[in-house]
């Protein structure tokens, strides 16, 4: 009987009834299973315990390893009766620190085994991180090159030297997932379907850093590269891609280096060369077989990198990649652009899949949204009735924001709380919000007196003023109007100290390192216009004194979209650090930017743990407040926009679905590569069979709302609903080609 090689990464013990489904499938073929698990103890005793319950005996061994050289565990496997045979696994580390199955290979290939299965927890091998892009697709062939080169470059799926020896023994290697044992995943192997030449995988990797070398000798000078690469060795440092020319020599690191060994490497490089480190940069990588066959090909596709700062370009001696390092807030960016260029038109096949979003698309209901965003479903009859009023239409749930206040009421930790006006500005829904008691964060004098306008009697310090590059009326009028004024740079206290001589204000800090769920929303760090340098507090105090400005409050907000429920915490611990410098301090003031789940799978963000995190502050800062700016968290799942269908167009296999409005209600997926989920509201209970482009009427290539979406057929005059539309959109509207945007209505309770 030939064995199987299952491993399972970060198994636990609620996975024991899918495990044991596998064993017992691979038996009924004919196969005698060894399992690797990575996972606790009492996981294993688990699935022995159900395995047992089933009839089936099992054995234990203690780890395996993979030294080729020694038989003996290999012998001792083949003595044993039972049927099953369970080991623990030897685990490799990634670049994030996370072990990472695929060990399993090398004793697959001693064992002679028929296949080995590398059972994930996440599934990785797709045409691009799906978590970045739910229209990646599904890897269904690769060969053992290819999917040695996409572990590597950045998908990180397992453990890529498990890759070798299952080529030398030709053994196949099961890519699957463990939450989704149905799919058949990805099969590697010698004899997978050569498609020619192609473009498999558009993968990036952040954190990237570069040493660039210069010496105008070194052409002249025998064995330079090898001094070179022996000072790497000497500090330890290993070497990912390599570039040279005549007079330099450009490498990436292939693992993270703490700024000591980096200092240290430098110095010694600089006995040779002129040496600089190149950080904050990303890898972006096109994989594939064939790659130089096909530049003239792909050479529209490069055009995404014009007037855009490359740091290096490699392409691969084994013809298997063609890799760029740009600046790293780039990366995503870049990945969502070459990615919809190169597969847009990609449909399912013997090579390519179905996409992440398919994967994750319910019977019964494709597409939903976690938790409040569900609201829509319970109200479609009240939803179509306002279209045949008027439409494109922004429509906003009473019943979700009153529920979405209560939520971040909850966190107890929180003094007071100011919803941001840029997210939504509707009257309605800021009616809904004063009602409630929140204060009002502005980012401008017309947000300012739109919110006076509306609420006359709204007290003064329930407005906070809280500018960027605000001109010097903007803060006078600010101080007429009651707010709290915040100051996001040192220009104002310089250059116009007597507007806030005798003021209170707030200044907002830079904690140095953004947070969000795109580059363009990360608002801290060097690269980022926001807040004042920790490098000039000196100077700010120096300024307040000299203006007489009492400074009462900081301010720090790190970036939108923020999914860990810490971030509060370690912003308040900044911003306390610093308490110290202003004896006037009394609040701090933690930001907003609460992540919203918007993907399918994506959890939501643990408030309850952002609450203890936050207590725990306040218990060692006691006298001090906590203020906090949520936006989109208060508004987004609130809100949806609804469009009728105008156009069905198909072009060869790809449909575009087209829609009366676009970018210019919704820009959020053109600027951001933003998801929102998208149904056909008027076939709501009909089954999503249709797999199609969703489009708007703008004049631009950009005007995609969604791509490659599950539908139920669409036809003109249907009701399209795109969801999680709540925030940034009507407000970020634009009457581009003359079209209208989109109109608002609030939803009351029933």
């Amino acid at each position: 009987m030939s064995w199987v090689v299952l491993e399972f990464g970060l198994a636990t013990a609620t996975h024991s009834q899918t495990i044991a489904g596998i064993v017992e499938e691979r038996i009924r073929e004919g196969l005698r299973p060894l399992l690797v698990l990575q996972a606790p103890d009492e996981a294993a005793q688990a699935l022995e315990e159900l395995l047992a319950s089933r009839g089936l005996s099992t054995a234990r061994l203690g780890a395996l390893h993979d030294d080729e050289a020694d038989d003996a565990p290999i012998r001792e496997l083949d003595a044993l009766s039972a049927p099953v045979v369970l080991t623990r696994g030897l685990g490799a580390e990634s670049a994030s620190g996370k072990t990472l199955p695929g060990r399993s290979g090398a004793l697959a290939a001693r064992l002679r085994a028929a296949r080995c299965e590398i059972w994930t927890h996440v599934p990785r091998m797709f045409t691009a991180d799906p978590e970045l892009l739910p229209s990646a697709r599904l890897l269904r062939l690769l060969d053992y090159d290819e999917a040695q080169e996409i572990a590597i470059t950045g998908a990180r799926a397992f453990y890529s030297r498990c890759i070798p020896p299952l080529r030398r023994q030709d053994i196949p290697l099961h890519v699957r997932w463990i939450e989704r044992p149905d799919l058949q995943g990805t099969v590697v192997s010698g004899t997978g379907l050569d498609a020619g030449p192609q473009v498999k995988s558009v993968l990036t990797r952040p954190g990237v850093t570069l040493i660039s070398m210069d010496s105008l000798g070194m052409l002249h000078h025998v064995g330079f590269l090898a001094e070179v690469f022996a000072r790497f060795a000497r500090h330890g440092v290993s070497i990912g891609s390599i570039s040279t020319s005549e007079t330099n020599i450009t490498v990436s690191l292939d693992m993270a280096v703490s700024p000591e060994i980096l200092a240290d490497l430098l110095r010694d490089l600089g006995t040779l060369c002129d040496a600089r480190a190149i950080t904050q940069t990303a890898s972006l990588s096109l994989v594939g077989r064939g790659i130089r066959a096909i530049l003239h090909e792909i050479g529209p596709v490069l055009e995404v990198f014009e007037e855009m700062k490359v740091h290096l370009v490699t392409q691969a001696a084994n013809d298997l990649n063609l890799t760029f390092v740009v600046d790293e807030d780039q990366g995503e960016r870049l990945v969502r652009r070459l990615h919809g260029l190169l597969f847009q038109h990609q449909i399912e096949g013997r090579v390519f899949g179905p996409t992440w979003e398919e994967l994750h698309a319910h019977p019964q209901a494709e597409e939903t949204i976690p938790g409040a965003g569900e609201w829509w479903r319970r109200r479609r009859a009240d939803l179509l009735a306002l279209t045949g009023e008027e439409s494109p239409l922004y429509v906003y749930d009473a019943e979700s924001l009153d529920q979405a206040v209560a939520a971040v009421r909850g966190v107890q930790a929180v003094d007071r709380i100011f919803y941001s006006v840029k997210a939504n500005c509707c009257p309605g829904v800021l009616a809904r919000f004063s009602q409630a008691g929140l204060g009002f964060e502005c980012v401008s004098v017309p947000e300012l007196e739109h919110v006076r306008k509306l609420f006359s009697d709204l007290p003064g310090d329930r407005l906070l003023f809280t500018p960027n590059f605000a001109p010097r009326e903007e803060y006078r009028r600010a101080f007429e109007l009651g707010a709290w004024v915040t100051l996001d740079s040192l220009h104002p206290l310089r250059e116009w100290p007597e507007l806030f001589a005798g003021r209170e204000v707030f200044l907002r800090l830079d904690p140095g390192r953004g947070r969000g769920h795109h580059p363009h929303v990360r608002t801290a760090g060097v690269q980022s216009k926001f807040g004042i340098a920790p490098e000039e507090l000196g100077e700010a105090e120096r300024l307040a004194a000299a203006c007489g400005v009492e400074v009462v409050g900081l301010h720090a907000h790190a970036g939108s979209g923020v999914p860990t429920s810490g971030a509060w915490a370690e912003t308040a611990a900044f911003l306390g650090a610093v308490a110290g410098r202003f004896p006037g301090v009394r609040v701090l003031d933690v930001g907003g930017g609460l992540g919203v789940p918007e993907r399918p799978g994506q959890s939501p963000l643990d408030l309850e743990e952002m609450d203890a995190e936050l207590r725990r502050f306040k218990e060692s800062h006691p006298g001090l407040e906590l203020w906090m700016e949520p936006g989109r968290f208060l508004v987004a799942q609130a809100g949806v926009l609804l469009a009728r269908v105008v156009q069905v167009k198909r072009k060869g296999d790809v449909v575009y679905v087209g829609l009366e409005t676009g970018m210019n209600s919704l820009i959020r997926p053109a600027l951001y590569g933003a998801y929102h989920p998208i149904v056909n509201l008027t076939r709501l209970d009909e089954p999503a069979t249709l797999t199609a482009h969703v489009v708007g009427p703008i004049c631009e290539t950009g005007d995609v709302l969604g791509r490659s979406r599950r539908l139920a057929p669409a036809a003109e005059g249907d009701v399209l609903l795109i969801a999680n539309a709540g925030a940034y959109g009507r407000v970020m509207s634009s009457w581009y080609n003359l079209r209208a945007p989109a109109g608002e209505r609030v939803l009351p309770p029933p």
